[in-house]
């Protein structure tokens, strides 16, 4: 949107002329961002955009916002790109939980790149035993994008849902989620999976992806989706090269300019292989811990992450170094 401003809050560690997002994260002065312009540092912002940076985010499934918060993976399908079938999916839910995980996001179809669509029956038969299993372990997300899924997801005992394609996908999802008054996050995604990855283009990633963010909130709202029950994810590395996911990352405070909790989702992908130079996804998880502690850093609330033991020992220590003791035993 040529001639618009857009201010991303430069966080710091302690103190702050403003919270951000009710948060654990402060800030005193902002980067105006501006198409085809440098960024340039101001010390204040318009009353709205500092009312959507500094109000704070209502709790997501029964948790305050007020902290990080790890989303455990549990890839219900033989396919997905990282631990696909090796894992029995109901013994790997209470290993997640016992491990520090405050949310559960199951899912039934990969979303890799170049992964196919199932059919929403074979996504729902993989998942339902697991949202089954997870009772009385952690609040339980579905990831689909699917309507009919969702719904099935939703009666098994399912109290969010999070999905890949910001409600590009499958036009009823916006009406199961509204009906069922649960939270749902809408991911960016460029294109599908299936071709996402050909030829990635944006004017400008950061900022053509919060205009695309800020169209799927309007969407859901209109769909009777309160904007308080709305989390928003970049996505990175969905429809995005290496440059378009480290420019996102570096500035990815802006995104709470939306008014919204943000969910991270980098967990062992390729692009953290090879800069780190750690082909196998399983041994991506020192990379994975940098980006999620940077993101923590600019405030991010939700981490969707393999490696939930090594995130939950990180947030200890950072809690611990921020003076937060009760937080710390936690």
């Amino acid at each position: 949107m040529a001639g618009r401003s857009y201010f991303r809050p430069i966080p710091q560690a302690q103190g702050g002329r403003w919270r951000l997002a009710g948060g654990w994260t402060g800030f005193s002065q902002l980067e105006r961002l501006t198409r085809g312009a440098p960024p340039r540092i101001v010390d204040d912002a318009p009353a709205e955009v500092l009312a959507a940076l500094t109000a704070p985010r209502a709790p997501v499934a029964g948790l305050a916002m007020d902290r990080p918060r790890l989303m455990g993976i549990v890839n219900a399908t033989p396919d997905s790109f990282s631990d696909g079938g090796r894992y029995d999916p109901v013994a790997h839910l209470r290993a997640l939980a016992d491990a520090g995980a405050a949310i559960l996001d199951i899912g039934g179809e990969s979303t890799r790149p170049g992964a196919d669509e199932i059919d929403p029956a074979t996504e729902t038969a993989r998942i339902l035993p697991a949202i089954r299993a997870a009772r009385g372990l952690a609040p339980v997300s579905v990831d689909t994008r699917k309507a009919a899924v969702a719904q099935a997801a939703i009666a098994a005992g399912a109290v969010m849902v999070n999905d890949v394609s910001g409600l590009d996908f499958d036009p009823g999802l916006a009406d199961v989620v509204a009906a069922s008054d649960l939270p749902l996050c809408l991911m960016h995604a460029q294109g599908l999976p299936q071709d996402m990855q050909d030829d990635p283009r944006y004017d400008d990633v950061l900022l053509d992806v919060f205009d695309a963010l800020e169209a799927r909130i309007a969407r859901a709202e209109a769909a009777g989706i309160a904007r308080d029950r709305i989390i928003v994810d970049p996505g990175i590395g969905f429809g995005k090269t290496e440059a378009h996911n480290l420019s996102i990352l570096r500035r990815i405070s802006l995104y709470h300019g939306l008014g919204c909790p943000i969910l991270l989702g980098v967990s062992r992908k390729r692009f953290i292989g090879r800069i780190g130079r750690a082909d196998p996804p399983a041994a991506r998880m020192p990379g994975t811990l940098a980006l999620s502690v940077a993101a923590i850093a600019q405030g991010v609330q939700i981490h969707r992450v393999h490696d939930v033991a090594e995130h939950a020992q990180a947030l200890r220590v950072i809690a611990a170094l921020n003076d937060k003791e009760d937080e710390a035993e936690r």
